[in-house]
């Protein structure tokens, strides 16, 4: 008996089934009516003896040997010494998985728990609908994927090590971690707040930088860090309670203004009456450097000039953001005396704006301070770009170190602590490698 191959070529039986077994089986059983759930066989017609049809299966390899995972599961029951909860990462599954022995299971109970630590210790463990007024977008997440942190598991074989290169790196995070570890067990509500604020500093960058501006609005001061030095501090004024808080934002200071102009928000000029007010009192409005304009359409629009009586003072940092929120000086200074100074409509009220200003334009864009004082006095509105990167972070802890380097509880004036407080002590919610903000739009005008 022969088989005629797709060249033309005749072969004996013999040799059809030798050259099948090694190349061409599949191609050649597909042609029988056997029942493919069945072992497949090539059979001599005359009575040769089957010649089985093996196909190799491929042998999974393990990617993850014990000794990964039980570092790993070491490093989840040490976790709440980092104000985390062990039972969040389910080390009951991955102990499982351990006993069960390599293979696929365990290198996926490795990467779950892996990856959901260290989402928690690289973004934060609390959920975006818990972060009120929070728009800070965490670049970490995309510096640090996961894929690269597993890839620094293998190439080092340091589990606990790669994970603990995302603590934040600002001091307050070590300091409120070595005061949770001092904290006995019994002192609940303490332990919680202080979780709560470790939890705050994985939401921002996880290195904010060398030179930065950093308010912590709930301690109505703002601080100059230079080369990572604290180098002036001075009282802020911030935003009331309610509509016109003042949110976090991680923002970026593009020039200092000298001498800014003010165009009033719609929510004072037409919410206000302030249009109504400068259009029916043209001396007094002279004397408080409004000019108003109305169109044909009724639309009025009220520009403040730049001098003493210019709501933003002599001083404004320019720093583009939606929320239309800035540190700038103010012609009501007496209110830097007051202990409770959340008086503002959102935007930061700086005591000692105009000594700020000249030092950022000194350090950050290489104006001295003679040619400062010389645009000040000239009234005339001047942009001082910044030549060198300058972040600003408007911030929100109510346990955190003040001024001097004291660690300090502050009051929760806007009562955004339960939120965060609710999200920890509930379960961990399952959530995507990296969080996005919601796409919130600010429906009211951000004041003064």
């Amino acid at each position: 008996m022969t088989y005629m191959t797709k060249t033309g070529l005749k072969l004996g039986m013999s040799a059809a089934a030798a050259i099948c077994g090694l190349c061409a089986l599949p191609a050649l059983a597909q042609d029988e009516s056997a029942n493919p759930a069945q072992a497949e066989t090539v059979q001599d017609r005359a009575g040769e003896a089957d010649v089985p049809l093996i196909i190799p299966q491929p042998v999974y390899e393990p990617k993850w040997s014990a000794d990964y995972a039980t570092d790993l599961l070491a490093f989840i029951a040490a976790i709440d010494s980092e104000g985390l909860k062990p039972s969040d990462y389910r080390p009951e599954q991955l102990t499982a998985a351990i006993a069960a022995g390599e293979g696929a299971a365990l290198d996926a109970e490795f990467v779950r728990a892996f990856t959901w630590l260290a989402e928690d210790l690289r973004d934060g463990r609390t959920p975006m609908k818990a972060r009120v007024e929070w728009y800070v977008n965490d670049p970490d997440a995309d510096t640090t994927p996961i894929s690269m942190l597993l890839a620094k598991v293998k190439e080092s074989g340091d589990v606990a090590g790669t994970l603990r290169s995302l603590e934040p790196a600002h001091p307050d995070y070590a300091a409120l971690r070595d005061m949770l570890a001092k904290t006995p067990k019994a002192e609940i509500s303490k332990r919680r707040l202080i979780m709560a604020n470790m939890d705050r500093w994985r939401w921002l960058k996880r290195d904010l930088g060398k030179d930065y501006l950093h308010t912590n609005v709930p301690e109505y001061k703002v601080r100059y860090v230079v080369n990572k030095q604290q180098i002036v501090n001075y009282r802020t004024v911030v935003g009331k309670p309610g509509r016109n808080a003042t949110p976090q934002l991680a923002e970026m200071v593009q020039g200092v203004i000298f001498n800014p102009t003010w165009t009033v928000p719609q929510s004072i000029v037409k919410g206000e009456g302030l249009g109504a007010r400068v259009l029916a009192n043209p001396t007094w409005a002279r004397s408080q450097g409004y000019e108003a304009t109305k169109g044909a359409n009724g639309y009025v629009s009220v520009v403040q000039k730049p001098g003493p009586t210019n709501a933003l003072g002599y001083m404004k940092l320019d720093m583009p953001n939606r929320h239309a929120i800035f540190l700038h000086d103010t012609p009501s200074r007496h209110l830097f005396r007051n202990a409770d100074r959340a008086l503002s409509h959102g935007c930061i009220r700086t005591e000692n704006a105009m000594e700020l200003a000249m030092v950022i334009a000194l350090v950050q864009g290489d104006v001295p301070l003679d040619r400062s004082k010389q645009i000040v006095k000239s009234l005339e509105y001047t942009r001082v770009p910044v030549k060198r990167e300058l972040p600003v972070y408007i911030t929100y802890f109510t346990m955190a170190s003040d001024v001097d380097g004291k660690m300090t509880n502050f009051r929760d004036i806007y009562s955004r602590d339960k939120p965060v407080l609710d999200a920890l002590a509930a379960a961990r919610p399952q959530r995507p490698e990296k969080i996005k903000l919601e796409d919130n739009v600010v429906t009211e005008e951000r004041k003064l």
